[in-house]
């Protein structure tokens, strides 16, 4: 499965590509099977980049992205997930709730694995839930220039659903409620909606 919205894009050089292939058959030009060669590669990179694989909810509090952990604070409650560009980039909400507000900022664009990626350009989801307030924040890196939201301020999201993603490496931080405890460390490997991140040490378990 693609990500949403991202079919066209994909499929362009596929069509390109056949193209090419077509024509050298018919011409007989090793030139034109030559040049449909990187069309091929680009397509592979974006149909890899772009996969959408279901995923079925994890116990506990999950993670909000695939990826390395690269920060994991369990006194002030916060995750933060490095996504590189072989991983899945489709963010999924790590708790059942509603979202209170999506609030863009601008900023820069340095590589999400640094500490200064703290200034990137980014989008915080506050999502209010029976725990508490969970803000998951999109930020873009150095090649991700865009965010795309699947979701609006208002709507009501399930564990594990699917709720925006970023295009070409990046990463997500996660601040989490009071009443949670984080069971995952720097460097573990997490999958988006899948993967425990935290539990539930109060209040109650969906």
């Amino acid at each position: 499965m693609l990500a949403r919205g991202s079919a066209t894009l994909v499929l362009l050089p596929l069509v390109a590509t056949a193209g090419c292939l077509a024509a050298a058959l018919l011409v007989e030009s090793s030139v034109l099977l030559y040049a449909g060669l990187p069309l091929g590669i680009l397509f592979l990179f974006l149909f890899l980049f772009f996969r959408d694989p279901e995923r079925t909810p994890g116990r506990g509090i999950v993670s909000p992205a695939d990826g390395r952990v690269i920060e994991a604070d369990a006194e002030r409650r916060r995750l933060t997930v490095f996504m590189g560009v072989l991983n899945v980039h489709v963010n999924r909400a790590p708790w059942t709730g509603r979202i209170a507000a999506m609030l863009r900022s601008r900023g820069g664009n340095a590589p999400a694995y640094r500490a200064d990626a703290a200034r990137n350009e980014r989008l915080e989801t506050v999502l209010a839930t029976a725990l508490g307030e969970f803000r998951m924040t999109q930020v873009v890196g150095m090649f991700a220039r865009r965010i795309v939201p699947y979701r609006r301020a208002g709507d009501r999201v399930r564990k594990g659903q699917r709720i925006g993603m970023i295009r070409f490496g990046s990463r997500v931080e996660l601040a989490l409620p009071e009443g949670v405890r984080l069971v995952v460390g720097v460097g573990a490997r997490v999958r988006a909606g899948e993967t425990t991140v935290a539990e539930v040490v109060r209040g109650p378990v969906r």
